[in-house]
């Protein structure tokens, strides 16, 4: 059974955090282990400098060795500079980015075969995968997870086993959870509390893990390092309780649906692979045939790890499920990616494909890129936010990407 402390309606202090973490790994056997930690990159709100210094205060002497892994995903790696800001310099410490693209970073821990993907994925997948995870976790005791839950376009709510897939995973899982998410559509699972098709997958690939694992889930005041509640005890635990605050926290309501969202993209999300996030979160709002326009002047680029995404563009589901022949060879995860920006819709050969609502990009990336990937373009120099907060209409979405906006 997890720990927990905090509510939705809580700012926990620096010092109940501190107490906390202390007591909860005063209480583990952990003496003389190796400890992997596994932490979020930049783009979640989180104030992991405390946490981190916390656990090594806690850890600090007692184990073997720690390490500290980036989990990115699939996200740009964090330059020293970056590291330096995100995770503090303590004695004994090791900091590492998941250096995803490089093969012997990587480690086979098993297979889920096919016929158990098909039950887990409730039929929509049914393919064996390759359960590939860092090097590090594999090769250290115990791996603690601490990190953010939000609201989550791929698996319901982020967080808990999440860090190991696709935190720092291999492609195959990362490519069939997201695309398992991609089938089941961003607008239907975000914000799903309970174990949705892509956790069971998650957490039946986590099982493989031959470390000890552990979490430290906590709930965040979006945009701030200021801390709703904090769970602590193995990661499935942890994991739900943190879940149950997100979604108190994490979430609003709205009476009835907008024409127009504009979502403004904090710098946290530098490219549109991860500002693309402003646009899962308030989709569920937009009535059909509405729009939301991402405002980020400071995106300049689609994709630079994922390059395919401008050849491809964005396009909702059944544009890819109605051509798989001409798609399956590609990254999965790109396509889910695909799919979460271009939300609902439907396509067939002779009427082409008809998207919900329209995605307007008001960003540094240029025209031609934008309207190419099948986005329509806004020079970001001609939005007047005040313009548009005035609208009856239009929704304008301070600080975008993390709280999630639903219809009552």
């Amino acid at each position: 059974m997890a720990r927990h402390i905090g509510d939705a309606r809580t700012s926990l202090t620096e010092q109940r955090i501190r107490a906390f973490i202390a007591d909860r790994l005063g209480a583990e056997d952990l003496d003389g282990r190796s400890v992997c930690l596994i932490v979020p990159d930049g783009t979640r709100s989180c104030p992991l400098p405390l946490l981190v210094s916390a656990v090594h205060e806690a850890l600090h002497g007692r184990v073997s060795r720690l390490t500290v892994l980036v989990a990115l995903g699939t996200h740009a790696p964090m330059g020293e500079v970056e590291l330096a800001r995100h995770v503090p310099d303590l004695p004994g410490m090791t900091v590492l980015n998941h250096a995803w693209w490089e093969p012997s970073t990587f480690a086979s821990i098993g297979t889920i075969g096919a016929d158990r993907v098909g039950e887990l994925s409730g039929g929509l997948l049914r393919r064996e995968v390759d359960v590939r995870l860092n090097r590090a976790v594999v090769e250290h005791d115990v791996a603690l997870v601490i990190g953010p839950v939000f609201p989550h376009e791929v698996v319901g709510f982020s967080g808990g086993n999440k860090y190991f897939f696709p935190g720092v995973a291999g492609a195959e899982i990362i490519d069939l959870s997201h695309w398992l998410g991609a089938l089941i559509t961003s607008a239907e699972i975000i914000g799903t509390r309970g174990i949705t098709p892509v956790r069971a997958l998650i957490d039946e690939a986590a099982a493989l893990v031959p470390a000890r694992r552990l979490a430290l889930c906590v709930v965040v005041r979006s945009g701030s390092n200021d801390l709703h509640s904090m769970a602590f005890g193995a990661p499935e635990e942890a994991w739900a309780a943190a879940a149950e605050v997100s979604s108190e926290a994490h979430v609003r309501y709205l009476d009835a649906p907008v024409e127009r969202v504009v979502s403004l993209i904090p710098e946290k999300y530098d490219d549109m692979w991860t500002a693309a996030k402003g646009f899962y979160k308030l989709e569920p709002v937009v009535a059909d045939g509405g729009e939301v326009i991402l405002y980020a002047p400071h995106v300049t680029t689609i994709s630079a790890m994922h390059p395919e995404i401008e050849e491809i563009g964005y396009h909702c589901r059944d544009y890819f499920t109605k051509q798989w022949d001409r798609f399956e060879h590609l990254h999965w995860g790109v396509l889910a990616h695909s799919t979460h920006l271009r939300g609902a819709g439907t396509y067939d050969p002779v009427r082409g494909e008809r998207c919900r609502v329209t995605v307007t990009l008001a960003t540094g990336i240029p025209a031609d890129i934008v309207r190419r990937a099948n986005l329509n373009h806004l020079d970001p120099a001609e939005v007047d936010l005040d313009a548009l907060a005035a609208d009856p209409g239009t929704l304008v979405v301070p600080q975008a990407g993390e709280v999630l906006y639903r219809l009552r």
